[in-house]
């Protein structure tokens, strides 16, 4: 087994990799380049992904969509997001793939079953879940390009493919939810014979309540739910101070003995006057702001008790603008700037790294 941390895994063994998680999710880089966007270190164009690579990034998640409409950034489909995964292995980083069970966003206020999905009795639409991810997951598995994590989900606070796993807070709805999941879970791991099982990760977006966040997985651990990892979501204008991460980092880590990633943050580097007024914003916004954001963040996380602390993930850090498309928060929280020239938080996520080639990766192209 490679060293990489998170490395996919069997089920029964326990967690062996140690390698702390740094990156983001780039979901939209190749739609943006296709666009005309160019990326640039010191100077010189290059790619977005070896960028961050060469400013120690090791991991980056990809969103899969059902049936997208291929609208402004709704164009995660299957063919896409393989693409992207395949550069991904040959950058020789962990990959992140993070099934949304939508044919468009899926976060705390949307959770849509795809089009196709919408009238299953909720047995098939069960069924659908475990087919559908194991079908992905086959087809990852051909093209070389196998996740290390898998995650169930996006944001799933408040369940998932509405209205059958909607958590309304009765036990029936946390037993139709956990069913969701679990199908979900074998689903992911049904690789075909030879490969490693990816780990799995459960998702929830309120990385600075420790109270939702025990509520959360008390419920799935009372309904043996089965998972690797815990990923969080931090942006402090939505989740509170630094302190609350902390508070929630420590509780988690001690309660369910997981590794925890938080899975997406972002802090802004410009647009002054808009973002202050929103609240938390306890760094300076410009550049130099948004590098000790992240620098705290991930000391946050990387002191987590237990060494469970296991990684940060920045949320859309190749948001260039580009003709085109509406790119959220414009362009402030990315970790280029508006001429595509990278950013100096870049520098927080740690030293440049050269990991080994990870299980299932294939350098020399497919």
């Amino acid at each position: 087994m490679g060293v990489l941390a998170l490395a996919g895994r069997a089920a029964a063994e326990p967690p062996p990799r140690r390698e702390f998680l740094t990156g983001g999710d780039i979901s939209m880089l190749a739609r943006i380049e296709k666009l005309g966007g160019v990326f640039r270190q010191d100077g010189k164009t290059g790619d977005a992904l070896k960028i961050l690579a060469d400013h120690g990034c090791n991991c980056f998640r990809l969103r899969l969509f059902v049936k997208p409409s291929g609208k402004n950034a709704v164009i995660n489909d299957l063919p896409y997001t393989l693409a992207l995964a395949k550069r991904i292995r040959q950058a020789r980083a962990t990959l992140l793939l993070n099934f949304h069970y939508s044919d468009t966003w899926a976060d705390p206020g949307h959770q849509t079953k795809p089009a196709d999905w919408a009238d299953l009795p909720f047995d098939a639409l069960e069924k659908r879940v475990e087919t559908y991810t194991a079908s992905v997951i086959a087809q990852f598995a051909k093209h070389r390009a196998l996740p290390d994590i898998v995650q169930i989900g996006n944001e799933i606070t408040p369940g998932m493919l509405w209205p059958d796993g909607k958590l309304s807070g009765t036990a029936a709805q946390w037993d139709r939810f956990a069913r969701l999941l679990k199908a979900g879970i074998r689903g992911a791991r049904k690789p075909p014979a030879g490969r490693e099982v990816p780990r799995i990760m459960i998702h929830i977006h309120c990385g600075g309540s420790a109270r939702k966040t025990r509520w959360f997985f008390d419920n799935l651990k009372q309904r043996n739910v089965p998972f690797d990892v815990i990923g969080l979501s931090y942006y402090p204008w939505w989740h509170g101070p630094l302190d609350r991460l902390k508070e929630n980092l420590a509780e988690t880590a001690k309660t369910y003995r997981k590794d925890i990633i938080v899975v997406e943050t972002a802090y802004p580097y410009r647009d002054e006057k808009r973002m202050k007024a929103r609240p938390n914003m306890a760094w300076p916004i410009s550049p130099a702001g948004q590098q000790a954001f992240l620098a705290d963040v991930v000391t946050a996380v990387r002191q987590a008790p237990g060494g469970r602390g296991r990684g940060v993930l920045w949320w859309y850090p190749e948001s260039i603008p580009v003709k085109s498309l509406r790119v959220w928060n414009r362009s402030a929280t990315a970790l280029f700037d508006l001429t595509g020239s990278a950013l100096p938080a870049m520098r927080a996520f740690g030293p440049p790294r050269n990991p080994p080639t990870p299980r299932g990766a294939d350098p020399g192209g497919t």
